[in-house]
């Protein structure tokens, strides 16, 4: 009893002398001590995501990879995994482990080092949040007692949550979320029991345990973990024995990217940092869900990609990226071009060529040696490089960089003709090698006719920009901004503003419109002969094809594209009321040429800027502004922006801006803003018409009427009346240009090189494709002969996205406003005829604007009688 009331003492003296010490250092402290409460509404940084509006991920910003996952949504397999290695006794204690604590203070008494830090999962959180990584005491004061008010503040199932989801997991992973997408490319619950104890054991030390860059050490550290959740009874003898032997299949791996669009990715990124700024849109978790269908952006990147290679490879092939090895000479006999696709040699009785019995092939290189070389070549779109490992009379074998041995007929080869320049290409190949030799280095695509083939191909020189829009709000349905993104980041399609050509014809003929003209006016078709007196200089344009038609109807001039006529309108119209006029579409008044080159579209505007004009024509007059981000949500799902687009609604005008759309212009019974109207819905409408001339064939080939707009491709391949457009050509075709649209649909497509200086040349005739399939190579693709122009160039791009985008869309007339009339009217003068055959047709005017005086008999102009002397009376089509 003696001994034991002094030790009671000392331990009485011992105990309040240790309370009295740690209520020391936390009153000492506690001015240093964070406030705990911001973890209660703590905010993970997390990366900007980037959906296309139907859901499809396009894109991710952001430094941190991470995906905040609940509780409920991790696996408890993971969960025991991080316990049963990190923290044992979590659900026990309050926050400091007192048993690990004493283990630490034994292990340092013994070694007389800090090896073991004793923290708790609780601890760890906290030196995550509010304190650095360092081994002092003093820092391991501060965290025990932050620690301790965590548990204060924080359930442990919170506690828990912030932990796997906040640390650091290598390789730019923060959480178990990210860390499951980075190193398996799965969703957390698809993880296996190795994934999942692999993915527990980085906590202790991600960048040196991570199974990319240190397999061996992740494997040992698995096994660890693997070993503890046996111990735990979290698994069973058979579930270790299997999960520790199963092999590494760790891989880098990229966020699950849906669909590839970087220009329109990129777009909605910079909007989102002029936003929020940098810091907040990178790090706040939102989800930016945009106007684009993805089908809808598909279809437009594999127009415009299919639409550059068809021009440059009629252009011609400009050679190999390189020659890694060269075939020696050998003195063989020398091989004969056979018409069956095989090499024959012959020899005669007078000359005898020595043919070894074994062929040297040391020269070429193996599969490590061209494996490594493609390694080094950037791949763009869909080319895929690749060597040239083998060549016979008209295919050859190459070895792609996918590790792949692929043979290419001469489908693949013919188009390969010679690049001498933008307007010259040399004579058609015959065999193999006169394209390409062994040990080529080239670029490979799949083939558009068939892609389970593969043809030669090269990287495009050529640019391209291709915009679409929903007319009636804006919204933008697809946007093209070059060839590859990963090339050049240039948007073409916002940024580049380009001369438009005949793509102004319209606005022009609006003005013209509006200063009285009408579709049946009669313009000269007839050359301009114009001299500056000062300058000595003369001008004197032209029309694209060199022909004059002399007087004829103004739809006639825009549907064949006369620039004789649109320069006339000018003149009739006035410079100045001409650009007023066109300010009304959008376009800058201060950057609009101000004389009258203006006419013939020597204005420089961007894609979307040419888009936006059309979508005004095609709306009924509305200037709807083009959008991309539909709405932004934050972390928790919840919108905190959502866009109030301006809208094109005829029957909304005669209601208060804060009624109800009507259904059928709005498809939604939401609250809608107007937007302004700057054209009668006439104007619109009848410029529309004349946009439609374009695209067709017009009158009738047996009584010599017929005549051919400049875009007839368009209706020929696509079978649709509800479509109108205009193509475009600059002088020496540097630009080349198709907009178009459907009632509900407008989209406009753009073809030049970046080097202004350059012209899209033009194409003779590579007779081995126009035999394959002359009607199609003619209408459209990589045969096309002659001058490159707006119909060749830039509109098959337009085509193509429409045929997949009005795929199953039900044809649709265009909206006729009040106060429009159709009259006949005589063919050649445009006045009023009681003529019903082939020299009259109808044609649409605004009320009060049709032509008031008869056609007389002697000004009746009939082609079929002044050509065949057989007067007819049958009636044709209208317009």
């Amino acid at each position: 009893m003696k001994y034991f009331k002094p030790l009671f003492i000392a331990f009485l003296v011992s105990v309040v002398l240790g309370i009295a010490t740690i209520a020391g250092f936390y009153i000492y402290l506690k001015p240093q001590l964070p406030s705990v409460e911001v973890l209660k509404d703590v905010h993970l940084q997390t990366p900007m995501k980037i959906y296309s509006h139907d859901g499809k991920l396009i894109s991710q910003f952001g430094v941190k990879r991470r995906i905040p996952l609940t509780l409920d949504q991790i696996p408890q397999q993971l969960i025991d995994a991080v316990l049963a290695t990190e923290d044992s006794r979590f659900y026990e204690h309050p926050g400091i482990d007192i048993i690990g604590v004493m283990r630490a203070a034994v292990n340092l008494i013994v070694t007389g080092e800090k090896g073991q830090g004793a923290s708790t999962l609780t601890m760890q959180l906290a030196r995550g949040f509010f304190l650095t990584r360092e081994k002092a005491y003093i820092r391991k004061i501060k965290e025990i007692f932050i620690a301790w008010h965590m548990e204060q503040v924080l359930t442990k199932d919170e506690i828990l949550a912030l932990y796997l989801n906040k640390n650091e997991l290598g390789h730019r992973a923060f959480g178990v979320g990210a860390a499951a997408q980075v190193y398996y490319g799965k969703n957390v619950q698809d993880l296996t029991l190795a994934e999942m104890a692999t993915i527990a054991g980085l906590h202790q030390a991600p960048s040196i345990l991570n199974p990319i860059s240190h397999p061996q050490r992740s494997v040992a550290r698995r096994r660890i973990v693997l070993l503890r959740m046996l111990d735990e009874n979290y698994i069973t003898r058979e579930q270790y024995e299997q999960a520790v032997s199963a092999p590494v299949t760790a891989k880098l791996h990229g966020a699950e990217i849906e669909l590839s669009a970087p220009y329109i990715a990129d777009m909605a990124y910079h909007e989102m940092i002029d936003r929020y700024g940098k810091e907040e849109a990178e790090t706040r978790g939102y989800s930016v869900y945009l106007t684009t269908p993805s089908n809808m952006q598909q279809y437009a990147q594999q127009a415009v990609v299919r639409n550059i290679h068809d021009y440059d490879e009629r252009h011609g092939y400009r050679g190999p990226l390189k020659q890694l090895w060269e075939a020696p000479k050998v003195n063989a006999i020398e091989t004969s071009k056979t018409q069956d696709s095989s090499f024959e040699s012959e020899t005669t009785s007078t000359e005898q060529s020595f043919v070894p019995d074994v062929i040297d092939t040391s020269y070429r290189w193996n599969e490590q040696q061209m494996q490594a070389a493609l390694d080094d070549i950037q791949t763009y779109g869909p080319l895929v490089p690749a060597v040239v490992t083998e060549t016979a009379q008209q295919s050859i074998k190459v070895f792609s960089q996918r590790g792949q041995h692929i043979e290419i007929d001469w489908d693949g080869l013919a188009w390969a003709r010679p690049f001498i320049n933008d307007a010259r290409q040399g004579p058609d190949p015959e065999i193999a090698t006169d394209i390409v030799t062994e040990g080529a280095l080239i670029y490979i695509r799949k083939r558009d006719d068939d892609p389970s083939l593969w043809q030669l191909s090269q990287f495009p020189d050529v640019s391209s920009a291709f915009v679409s829009l929903n007319p009636k709000n804006g919204a933008i349905q697809a946007l093209v901004g070059g060839y590859s993104f990963y090339q050049s980041q240039f948007n073409r399609a916002t940024q580049a503003k380009r001369q438009v050509g005949s793509n102004i014809k319209p606005f022009i003929y609006s003005a013209a419109l509006d200063s009285g003209y009408t579709l049946a006016s009669i313009i000269n078709d007839a050359p301009i002969n114009q001299s500056d007196r000062e300058s000595g200089i003369a001008w004197r344009p032209k029309n694209s094809d060199g022909k004059y038609d002399g007087p004829i109807r103004m739809r006639v001039g825009l549907g064949k594209s006369k620039n004789m006529v649109s320069i006339r309108l000018l003149r009739g119209v006035g410079l100045d009321n001409i650009i007023s006029h066109l300010s009304r579409f959008g376009f800058n008044p201060k950057e609009l040429p101000h004389d009258e080159t203006l006419a013939i579209g020597s204005a420089s505007l961007t894609p979307m800027e040419v888009a936006t004009g059309f979508a005004i024509i095609n709306n009924g007059g509305f200037a709807v502004t083009p959008y991309l981000i539909e709405r932004i949500e934050d972390i928790d799902n919840q919108i905190v922006w959502q866009a109030e687009p301006e809208i094109a609604c005829h029957k909304c005008e005669s209601n208060s801006t804060d009624e109800k759309a009507d259904n059928s212009e709005t498809d939604n019974n939401s609250h809608v803003k107007l937007a302004p109207r700057v054209l009668d819905p006439q104007n619109a409408f009848l410029v529309t018409e004349m946009m439609r001339t374009g695209l067709r064939a017009n009158g009738s080939w047996t009584y010599k009427t017929y005549w051919q707009g400049t875009g007839w491709r368009a209706r020929n391949l696509l079978h649709r009346e509800d479509l109108a457009g205009k193509t475009g050509t600059t002088n020496d075709a540097k630009d080349t240009w198709f907009s178009g649209f459907s009632p509900d649909l407008v989209a406009t497509s753009w073809v030049g090189f970046d080097n202004m200086s350059r012209s899209l040349g033009r194409t003779s005739a590579n007779q081995y494709l126009l035999n394959k399939n002359p009607q199609k190579y003619n209408w459209i693709g990589n045969a096309m002969v002659g001058g490159e122009d707006g119909a060749r160039a830039a509109q098959p791009a337009w085509i193509r996205f429409m045929q997949k985008a009005l795929d199953g869309v039900p044809e649709k007339p265009f909206f006729i406003p009040d106060n429009i009339i159709t009259v006949r009217v005589d063919r050649t003068t445009g006045k009023l005829t009681q003529r019903t055959d082939h020299t009259s047709l109808f044609e649409y005017f605004k009320k009060g604007t049709e032509p008031t005086q008869y056609v007389r008999p002697d000004e009746v102009y009939d082609p079929y009688i002044e050509d065949e002397g057989q007067p007819q009376s049958e009636p044709e089509d209208i317009f």
